[in-house]
């Protein structure tokens, strides 16, 4: 990401096409996500090789994920369950599970399915119990602002709804995000004009979570997200975010 934003900024090239989930919340100065792709499917995909779904695995079976959400929603589902750390992209992630390293992981379904590999997928996880990252789904298109030539030739593969739910979650994760340390879900929905969005920051551990919920005109997403994050940092206190340190 460093280098294509150096290649940016110095004029080399002029856009960049990233995983929105996988962008930092404070882009390098001069530069922005300019539009945004209509979103795929934003729910985590489950890979079983010893059961089809995770409530269905044995009791210490193993399950990998690099990801800290995934780890901690893992263990406030299945306490028993034996978390791994598991690294590599989705191709060496399927062939760990082959090789038994683990009997199942959870991997983004959008990226299966942009890599034709929906198929692995054994059971998809419900939003409201396994809820995806802050931009999940979403393909963020970053340019140089002010670049009007850029602008105006990605305004008509611009999805103006996901770019608000994609406002909305990036805010709520910007506000929160005072500790790299502290899994933080959140995933926001629009419907004729309405924004609906639902947040969640959990323990590592999994055993102690606060969520948020709040609605509000499309328009004013940014603002939800940010508010949403100070209701549940309230909510939690600001040892929650000290303890995982």
């Amino acid at each position: 990401t460093k280098e294509i934003e150096e290649a940016l900024l110095a004029g080399r090239i002029d856009l960049a096409v990233h995983s929105a989930k996988d962008m930092p919340t404070v882009l390098p100065a001069g530069l922005a996500i300019v539009a945004v792709l209509p979103r795929e499917d934003a729910r985590d995909a489950f890979v079983g090789k010893a059961a089809k779904a995770i409530a269905e695995l044995p009791r210490g079976a193993k399950v990998g994920s690099s990801s800290l959400r995934r780890q901690a929603l893992i263990r406030r589902m299945r306490p028993d369950l034996d978390v791994v750390m598991f690294r590599g992209n989705v191709q060496t992630r399927l062939r760990k599970l082959d090789e038994g390293v683990a009997a199942g992981t959870i991997l983004a379904y959008a990226g299966l399915k942009r890599l034709g590999l929906e198929h692995v997928a054994t059971d998809l996880m419900p939003l409201d119990i396994f809820p995806p990252a802050p931009g999940q789904g979403a393909i963020g298109i970053e340019s140089r602002i002010g670049d009007r030539d850029v602008e105006k030739m990605l305004t008509g593969i611009h999805d103006v709804r996901t770019g608000q739910a994609l406002a909305c979650e990036r805010a709520f994760l910007a506000a929160l995000d005072g500790s790299c340390r502290t899994p933080i879900a959140g995933h926001a929905t629009i419907e004729a004009g309405t924004l609906s969005f639902a947040g969640l920051i959990i323990s590592p551990d999994g055993t102690q979570s606060h969520t948020v919920e709040l609605q509000g005109p499309a328009q004013d997403a940014a603002r939800i997200g940010d508010e949403a994050a100070r209701t549940v940092r309230a909510r939690a206190g600001e040892k929650f975010f000290d303890g995982w340190l």
